[in-house]
C-alpha cells in the first residue's frame, strides 16, 4: 500500500514538473521565440538587380554599346552619354549624281540617332530589360531615274561670280570645287553638304596655294577660293527658295558678293548646308569659264509647272 502512494506521488511530481515547462512558469525553462531582423529586411527590400543592358542598332543588330542602368540615374549624365553615342551613329546624306549618260551614282543613306527618344529610353529601362533598341532613323536619297528626266531645263535659282583667272591657285581650287559640286541631285527632303561632296582641301586631290581669310587676315593656303564656289552656291540656293540648313559669314568683306551674302566653310569647322524643300527633284550645276563662276539651281519643266 505505502509502495502505490509513493509512485502514484512520483507520477503526480512528473506532470507537475511537465506542465511548467510547457506553460513557461519555471524560471530555468522560458520559451525561446525566434524574431525577424528588421536591418535584414529592409537591406532586401532596397536590394535592385544590378544587370547590364545591351543597346542595339536596329539597323545590323549589333551592340552599340552596353550600360549599367544604375549608373546612370542622373539625366545629364544620359544625355552626355547619348550624345556621344550619336556620334558614332550619325552619318550625313551624300545625294546621288547624274553621271555623262544620264544614269545616277548611288548615294549615302542619311542615318541619325534620335537623342530625345534614346534619352527616355534609357531613363525607362526596367530591371530585367537585357537590351534596347535605340531609336535610329535612316532615309534614303528620294531620286528615281524617272523624276530626273529633263531636269537640267528649267533653272530656278542662280548666281554668278567673277574672279582674276590670272591667279592660278586661286582659279584652280575654284573648278576643282566648281567640279566638285555639279549634277548633284536633291529629291524632296534630300540634304546637301558642301565640305562633304568637296571633301579635304590638300595637294594631294589638286588643290592649289592661294590666299584665304583666316581670323580676319589674307594669309596663303591649300583651298584658297573654294569659298568663292560656296558663296556662289549659296546665292543659288537662296534665289531658288530651298532651304538653309547651316551658313557661315566671313570676318571681313569678300568683294565678290555683298556683305551677309557669303558662305565661308572651313574642313571640319564650318560648313554649308542645305535641303531640298520642293515637292520635286533639283539639281546643281556649276560652270566656270573666263573668270566667272555661275551656279544654277535647275529641275525638270514638267515638275516645276504641276
Amino acid at each position: 500500500m505505502r509502495g502505490k502512494l509513493l509512485c502514484s506521488l512520483i507520477v503526480v511530481l512528473s506532470l507537475a514538473g511537465c506542465s511548467q515547462s510547457v506553460n513557461g512558469s519555471s524560471s530555468g525553462g522560458a520559451e525561446k521565440v525566434v524574431e525577424a531582423n528588421p536591418t535584414k529586411l529592409l537591406d532586401l527590400k532596397e536590394k535592385t538587380f544590378q544587370t547590364n543592358v545591351n543597346l542595339i542598332n536596329k539597323l545590323n543588330g549589333e551592340a552599340l554599346a552596353t550600360i549599367s542602368p544604375a549608373e546612370y540615374k542622373d539625366e545629364a549624365k544620359i544625355k552626355a552619354f547619348v550624345k556621344e553615342l550619336a556620334k558614332k551613329v550619325d552619318q550625313p546624306m551624300v545625294p546621288v549624281k547624274l553621271d555623262g549618260k544620264g544614269g545616277l551614282t548611288k548615294g549615302q543613306n542619311r542615318i541619325v540617332l534620335n537623342e530625345e527618344k534614346a534619352v527616355e529610353q534609357i531613363k525607362g529601362i526596367k530591371a530585367f530589360d537585357k537590351k534596347i533598341e535605340l531609336p535610329i532613323e535612316e532615309t534614303a536619297p528620294n531620286v528615281s531615274a524617272e523624276a530626273v528626266k529633263g531636269i537640267s531645263d528649267t533653272v530656278i535659282g542662280t548666281y554668278t561670280t567673277t574672279f582674276d583667272s590670272s591667279v592660278k591657285g586661286r582659279s584652280a581650287n575654284i573648278a576643282l570645287s566648281s567640279g566638285d559640286i555639279n549634277n548633284y541631285v536633291l529629291g524632296p527632303g534630300d540634304r546637301f553638304y558642301f565640305n562633304l561632296i568637296t571633301g579635304p582641301r590638300t595637294p594631294e586631290r589638286g588643290y592649289q596655294k592661294a590666299m584665304e581669310i583666316v581670323n580676319k587676315e589674307f594669309v596663303e593656303g591649300y583651298g584658297g577660293g573654294i569659298c568663292q564656289t560656296s558663296s556662289t552656291l549659296y546665292n543659288a540656293v537662296l534665289n531658288a527658295g530651298l532651304e538653309i540648313i547651316e551658313v557661315y559669314n566671313h570676318s571681313r568683306n569678300i568683294g565678290y558678293v555683298p556683305v551677309g551674302k557669303d558662305a565661308t566653310v572651313a574642313y571640319g569647322v564650318k560648313d554649308f548646308k542645305f535641303a531640298n524643300n520642293k515637292p520635286y527633284p533639283v539639281m546643281v550645276r556649276a560652270i566656270v569659264g573666263n573668270g566667272s563662276l555661275t551656279i544654277q539651281i535647275t529641275a525638270a519643266p514638267q515638275a516645276v509647272k504641276s
